[in-house]
């Protein structure tokens, strides 16, 4: 790469990162995710999420969830819940939950439902994927009958209750459960998931391979994994690729203390992962997007990079186990 002031900028940043309490306030930062406070737009990632998979064969509907990094917000989690989920995981490697903000979020998720609101769509959301046919809110998974039970005023205020738990007397039996830091693929049961979801983590987390093979073993063989994956510089670069043309050396840098910034792995990388942790891919839609990036620009790392990983910007991805 050609050093430049946007490189040392961020190596700058990421070298300050090591003085006291600059760390956690960068990462805190980083954990609060665009609309994820707003019901409305974790309202919009779930019901988008459950819609591709009724489209992919997937009619049950899910009554464990696991979701890998929800940031500041459980509203996707909570969305699950509320519209028939028993339990629901949510996985960080930092703390990040609000209670209070959770509460509100978990409320105004209860109106959308009781209205059966349309999902929110690219108007209100325009970077918000994966795209769906029809915004409408979707009858013909969520119907009459079973809505009127879901939606049950003794079964709601259980779930509001769980936000913020009086007593982890019996932890068990709380619908929730966060567990910060999952660093251990035993936090779950196995084979005891219905789905994992993930809304633009799974280019974040460092240890990919070792995360593709947690999810298969706690994943049911009847479950299915549904994933919005972000492969952009997320800020690094002003090429919304441009984060491959730092060498190994200067991405540390730029890292610095921080758990997690990207984990740089292409499209490829995460295909590979996926499959060889015993996953089938029943659904693959990619964004592509044109390269300012040639590949002679590439750090060493990046070298052999197809054109197809260079131009893929984000992809959506359902799996389920292939035996």
């Amino acid at each position: 790469m050609v050093f430049n002031i946007e490189a040392l900028t961020l190596m700058l940043k990421g070298t300050a990162t090591y003085l006291p309490g600059i760390t956690r306030f960068v990462q805190k930062r980083s954990g609060s995710t665009e609309g994820a406070n707003l019901g409305r737009y974790c309202y919009s990632v779930w019901l988008r999420h459950l819609v591709m998979a009724h489209n992919n064969g997937f009619i049950e509907h899910p009554k464990v969830v696991a979701e890998l990094g929800p940031g500041d917000s459980l509203g996707i989690g909570l969305a699950a819940l509320i519209s028939g989920a028993d339990k629901y995981y949510a996985l960080d490697v930092v703390e990040f939950a609000n209670n209070e903000s959770n509460i509100n979020i978990f409320d105004d998720l209860v109106e959308l439902f009781l209205n059966r609101s349309p999902i929110p769509d690219n108007t209100e959301f325009p970077k918000l994927k994966p795209l769906i046919d029809s915004y409408e809110f979707p009858k013909h998974i969520l119907n009459g009958n079973y809505m009127e039970t879901i939606l049950s005023k003794d079964r709601l205020a259980k779930i509001r209750g769980a936000i913020i738990p009086v007593s982890d007397d019996e932890p068990d039996q709380n619908p929730i459960k966060y567990i910060v830091p999952w660093d251990d693929d035993k936090v779950i049961l196995n084979d005891s998931v219905d789905m994992i979801i993930s809304q633009a983590v799974l280019e974040h987390i460092n240890d990919l391979e070792g995360s593709y093979i947690a999810m298969h073993k706690w994943l049911n063989p009847n479950g299915f994994m549904s994933h919005e994956i972000d492969f952009k510089s997320h800020g690094t670069s002003t090429s919304w690729n441009g984060h491959w043309t730092y060498s190994n050396f200067i991405w540390k840098l730029i890292v610095g203390n921080r758990k997690y910034l990207l984990n740089r792995h292409p499209y490829s990388v995460h295909i590979n992962f996926l499959e060889n942790s015993g996953f089938k891919i029943i659904y693959d839609s990619k964004n592509n997007r044109k390269s300012s990036i040639k590949q002679k620009n590439l750090a060493k790392r990046f070298k052999e990079m197809s054109d197809d990983d260079l131009t893929t910007s984000e992809v959506f991805i359902q799996a389920i186990h292939s035996t």
